[in-house]
């Protein structure tokens, strides 16, 4: 039988790291924080705070990377701290929704960027779209190096592009400003914080997504734990660096009113701004998705190698070994969800509050290894146990108790989608029983 083929490096998989965080967001969402906070200096501290949530969780699963290398990642924390139904009620929701409407979105992002280039009209922004999503199936059916090699090329692009509105805003600061930006110390409500710093989590999610691809990682023990931790160091700088750029190009208020903001902001000084922003999210949206395809069905691939999920998912392509079935899968659900979008639209929100939770079990769950397994190697121990790992989790905590109590509605939504979760977690334990009775 083929076996997934070991060709990650350190490079590509960092690059796996921050092209899974940078999606779309970084773009458009430092508006809607700027309009809850109203302040230059509070911006950038919950951007800080963030940051910190991203690296604390990354030196934490780093750890955990280091003494599992198996294809999973979190899938496989969970399932070894917590047991089959945990690990599987995360992989289920990763598939139902969060990774694939995410690579839905991330795809029909795509397609309204091409369209501002080339006008495409409701139907072509659809066709775009799906297009869009068996391109980059296509790149990672065949093999995991031409996969990292797209994912390096897309993310190394992103940031690139990034870097140029970082120098733009430093510079019209430096050299030409027309304003300066108010940096003085202001008071917010703990309302307003807290709904900014949700915004502020979801853009530092994905980090972990390189975790998800240990079994084809080469020397995984190392590797795995230093790309997450550069990956979350990475993005922390490129967030902090660019919202400063944008507090440099706009006034506060502005950038409250801005639809979208990085556009807006380079406009100011250069008038093709609209056009290479177009151009940077459209590259940014379509190498995120095609990380996406990657990463994610290695989880699927384990759980059906742990008979709790689809047997044909456990196949390997004999030529390209990758989990093709796994892959093919979780595009084509992808696209039925990208085809019912009307439907689907807002369940990506409703489920993040589920991938929190699962992310807090697996952070916790270094807390059992270290009791339950301390003559296990570790490759990494992660530095200021157990502050490190407790803020992570602390943070997390009250994330999920404030999206529980501010808005319930999703948190229900993601408690009653895991709820029927259990019930396929039975049926496909059942089916394993009786296949092997037989």
């Amino acid at each position: 039988m083929a076996k997934l083929k070991k060709a990650l490096t350190l490079y590509g998989l960092t690059m796996i790291a921050v092209g899974s965080c940078i999606g779309s967001g970084i773009f458009l969402t430092p508006s809607s924080i700027a309009k809850e906070l109203g302040s230059p200096s509070l911006m950038l501290f919950v951007w800080f705070i963030g940051g910190v949530v991203a690296l604390t969780g990354a030196l934490t699963f780093a750890e955990l990377g280091g003494m599992f290398t198996g294809s999973g990642g979190v899938y496989v924390y969970l399932k070894k701290a917590y047991g089959d139904m945990v690990a599987f009620l995360y992989g289920w929701s990763i598939f139902t929704v969060i990774t694939s409407g995410a690579i839905a979105a991330l795809s029909l992002a795509f397609a309204r960027y091409v369209d501002f280039l080339i006008p495409l009209g409701e139907n072509g922004r659809l066709v775009v779209a799906i297009l869009a999503i068996i391109l980059v199936t296509l790149v990672n059916i065949k093999g995991v190096k031409i996969a990292e090699l797209f994912a390096s090329a897309f993310t190394t692009m992103k940031l690139l592009g990034i870097l140029l509105i970082i120098v733009i805003g430093f510079a019209s600061y430096f050299s030409w400003s027309s304003f300066t930006p108010d940096f003085s110390i202001q008071t917010t409500t703990s309302k307003s914080f807290a709904a900014a710093l949700i915004g502020v989590l979801w853009s530092y999610g994905g980090w972990h997504h390189a975790s998800y691809l240990a079994g084809e990682a080469i020397n995984p023990q190392k590797t795995i734990p230093k790309a997450m931790m550069l990956g979350a160091l990475v993005v922390t700088i490129t967030y902090l660096l660019i919202n400063l750029a944008y507090i440099f190009l706009l006034p506060i208020g502005e950038m409250a009113d801005s639809k979208a903001v990085a556009a807006d902001a380079i406009s100011n000084i250069f008038g093709w701004g609209g056009l290479f922003i177009a151009v940077l999210i459209a590259i940014s949206t379509f190498g995120t998705a095609g990380i996406y395809t990657l990463s994610a069905p290695r989880i699927y691939f384990a759980m059906a190698r742990d008979g709790v999920f689809f047997d044909f998912l456990t196949k390997v392509h004999p030529v390209w070994r990758t989990p093709v079935n796994a892959i093919l899968l979780q595009s084509a659900w992808a696209i039925v969800l990208l085809l019912f979008w009307g439907t689907f639209e807002n369940l990506i929100t409703y489920v993040v509050f589920m991938d929190w939770i699962f992310m807090t079990l697996a952070a916790a769950s270094i807390f059992t290894f270290r009791k339950s397994m301390p003559d296990v190697e570790r490759p990494y121990k992660t530095i200021g146990y157990p502050i490190i790992p407790l803020i992570f989790i602390v943070i997390s905590i009250w994330f999920l108790v404030y999206t529980l109590v501010g808005k319930p509605d999703q948190a229900y939504a993601g408690l009653g989608l895991t709820a029927i979760g259990i019930v396929f977690y039975f049926v496909f334990k059942k089916t394993q029983k009786r296949k092997n009775i037989t």
